[in-house]
């Protein structure tokens, strides 16, 4: 009875500490802009962060590694990560410098200036208006309405437009 009870407790204490390390800190590999202690909630909220702001996925940075069938996120081997990289460094020295945001590099830090900033949902950066897009006058401009742009042409402009340009 001793030898079942001991064999139990000894078989609880390794369950107990599998449990304990397997709640370790992810430590990850090759973080060059981030925080080298940066944790999984953090990278977490970057990532999707990245993801949304660009409107991409994981594999438009990361590669993909066919032997392990699996995603290689330490690899530099995808240009657009080192493109990522720059960015974020450039955001950072724009917050700090601009906006005397004091630690930028924090990811716990009020950010002025993000990847949204500028993508809008889109991987790569719009240079120019699209056509057809316009903008309405601004509140406290003649014909500005308080609120903004709505997407909506301003009433008469189709006809306007049509004297003009016959």
């Amino acid at each position: 009875m001793k030898s079942v009870f001991t064999v139990s407790l000894l078989f609880g204490a390794i369950l107990l500490m599998s449990f304990a390390l397997s709640k370790e800190e992810v430590r990850y590999k090759n973080l060059k802009v981030l925080p080298k202690n940066t944790n999984k909630q953090q990278m977490d909220s970057v990532m999707k962060h990245f993801s949304q702001s660009l409107g991409v996925r994981c594999n438009f940075c990361h590669v993909f590694n066919q032997a392990e069938k699996a995603m290689d996120f330490a690899s530099d081997n995808n240009e657009h990560k080192q493109i990522a990289r720059e960015m974020m460094k450039m955001t950072n020295k724009l917050n700090k410098k601009s906006f005397n945001i004091k630690h930028p590099e924090r990811l716990d830090s009020r950010l002025e200036v993000t990847c949204y900033s500028c993508h809008h949902g889109s991987a790569h950066v719009a240079h120019k208006p699209q056509v057809g897009e316009q903008r309405a006058p601004r509140e406290g401009q003649p014909g500005g309405q308080p609120g903004g742009f709505q997407g909506q042409r301003p009433p008469g402009a189709d006809s306007a437009a049509k004297r003009e340009n016959p």
